[in-house]
């Protein structure tokens, strides 16, 4: 069997109330792992699997703090389910799970559709399923890059460009 697109295969939770209805979700979802798959070329004769956990700010501070050793909620958390390494993209990237009201908080802030923050934050957490990370300055810089292109390919604005707040969104 040859290699083509990388198919996700995608199972969202949702967990807590405010979110926009599940095939709204669907859509945002579907729409950013495409694009992400496309940016990166991944491809594989397999799919793989990707949790999306749609859940409120009490939720992800216990997962913080649990996981991060910071007590305080956050807009997205990644879990891989393998470690990273290997060429391989593995049957199981993951979860993704994000907080309704630090999203709209950080939307309000910066100016921006509650839509195209979800959309970008989405791509942000698949990007850490798929080894990227912002810990360097290099890091960033490259992670920084992906989201942009995949974003760009959306049609949706360089969430870096519209705020004069040195610390991004998905950095808080």
């Amino acid at each position: 069997m040859s290699a083509k697109a990388l198919a996700v295969e995608i199972a969202l939770a949702v967990e807590a109330p405010g979110w926009p209805d599940e095939a709204e979700l669907d859509r945002l979802v579907r729409r950013a792992v495409e694009a992400v798959v496309a940016e990166l070329a991944l491809q594989s004769s397999d799919p793989t699997e990707l949790g999306v956990t749609f859940t409120d700010d009490a939720a992800i501070r216990a997962l913080n703090a649990q996981w991060r050793g910071q007590d305080k909620p956050t807009n997205v958390l990644s879990f891989p389910a393998f470690p990273e390494g290997g060429e391989a993209v593995p049957p199981m990237l993951g979860d993704i799970v994000l907080a309704r009201e630090t999203i709209e908080r950080e939307a309000a802030l910066d100016g921006k559709p509650f839509d195209h923050h979800l959309t970008h934050l989405v791509a942000h957490g698949l990007l850490h399923l798929l080894g990227y990370d912002h810990e360097t300055d290099d890091e960033a810089e490259e992670m920084e890059g992906a989201e942009r292109r995949v974003l760009a390919s959306l049609a949706i604005p360089d969430p870096y460009a519209l705020s004069e707040d040195p610390e991004p969104a998905t950095r808080r």
